[in-house]
């Protein structure tokens, strides 16, 4: 089980994987916005995402849990 957590404050600008979606080292999972850049979030694992806990338009904080990958 890997947690992908967010390193930085932002807004969840799209989400790119649902639950349950398989996913390789490396896939997008989310894109973030942070002082009108956008940053992707990538799996550091391969697996299938079994929580995602963001949805478009949330304000994350550093250290939030964005997803769990299986």
């Amino acid at each position: 089980m890997a947690e992908v957590r967010a390193e930085l404050v932002a807004n969840v600008w799209k989400v790119v994987v649902a639950e349950g979606d398989t996913v390789e080292e490396g896939d997008t999972l989310v894109i973030l916005e942070s002082m009108k850049m956008e940053i992707p979030v990538v799996a550091e694992d391969a697996g299938v995402v079994s929580a995602l806990k963001v949805s478009e338009g949330d304000v994350i904080q550093e250290g939030d849990l964005i997803a769990v990958i299986d």
